[in-house]
């Protein structure tokens, strides 16, 4: 197997010899037109070859790790994304059209309105946003202040523009909008030459928590204070900063009763409003 000195002798059964010898000539390994293993032995020495762990990965730890790609590609990270993509593309285990959308994605990293995007958000740079909703509905958009943020689950741009109509929320909060990424489909994205602005529109509202949800609530981010009320039963009053009354209250729907919103009165009236309309849907049933 070669010189004195540079020979090894490799002692297996004849069934391995012949694993050896077919993956030697699946590399082109050969002595002529023989398989040599020796020849695949020096090329994996040489690291010429790379001996990976057994292609057995299930298709749950494929699916979390895609997830997983996916969720830095929202949040911007694109550099461990795309990490995530190429361990992804070594797997054999991958699906044809898994494979082809690795792929691509590895060709195009990120689509060029969210670069943009993620730049002009880096270095504080208005921008003017063109996109089409989910209803076909064509918005633009003139944005002075804008981030990322992951709600319930998924990645949004949430911003503060200079246009209102269309806007749902209340007067003090209208120029803020909350735009699912996975809905702004080709946006059109160019600069502006205006002043950045330091944050989105905000305003303070109170709750009260009652029954249990007094012991079992935890304070959140954007809470400025809680107190106690004195009396039986025990009450506490949670003073918080919200930029967008939608969020808000369905975070505090899954409370009902247990969680009352005291001020200010525009937002109390709109969450009552909300729960008359309610009302009213389930006396219809009935009808």
């Amino acid at each position: 197997m070669g010189r004195k000195g540079e020979s090894i002798t490799l002692s297996m059964r004849e069934q391995d010899k012949k694993q050896l010898e077919a993956l030697a000539d699946s590399y082109g390994m050969t002595w002529g037109k023989k398989p040599n293993i020796s020849r695949l032995l020096k090329a994996i020495a040489q690291g010429k070859l790379r001996i990976a762990p057994n292609h057995d990965w299930s298709q749950q730890r494929l699916k979390a790790l895609d997830s997983g790609r996916k969720a830095l590609i929202d949040a911007g990270k694109m550099d461990e994304a795309i990490e995530i993509a190429k361990l992804l593309q070594e797997r054999s285990e991958l699906t044809i059209p898994f494979q082809r959308d690795i792929e691509k994605f590895l060709e195009e990293p990120q689509a060029p309105w969210r670069q943009k995007i993620d730049n002009f958000i880096l270095r504080q740079q208005p921008f003017r946003l063109t996109y089409q909703d989910a209803r076909e509905v064509n918005w633009q958009f003139t944005v002075r202040f804008a981030e990322i943020q992951p709600i319930e689950k998924r990645q949004y741009l949430v911003c503060r523009t200079d246009e209102s109509e269309g806007n749902q929320d209340i007067q003090e909060l209208s120029h803020n909008w909350t735009l699912r990424l996975d809905r702004i489909q080709d946006a059109t994205v160019a600069p502006i030459d205006t002043p950045w602005l330091n944050d989105l529109e905000r305003i303070e509202v109170s709750f009260e928590l009652r029954g249990g949800l007094v012991f079992a609530y935890r304070s959140k981010p954007n809470d400025l204070k809680i107190e106690d009320i004195e009396g039986i039963p025990p009450r506490r009053r949670v003073t918080r900063e919200i930029f967008n009354t939608f969020w808000f209250f369905r975070e505090i729907a899954a409370y009902y009763g247990d969680c009352v919103i005291i001020e200010p009165d525009n937002v109390r009236c709109l969450y009552l409003e909300k729960v008359r309309d309610l009302f009213e849907q389930y006396n219809k049933i009935d009808e």
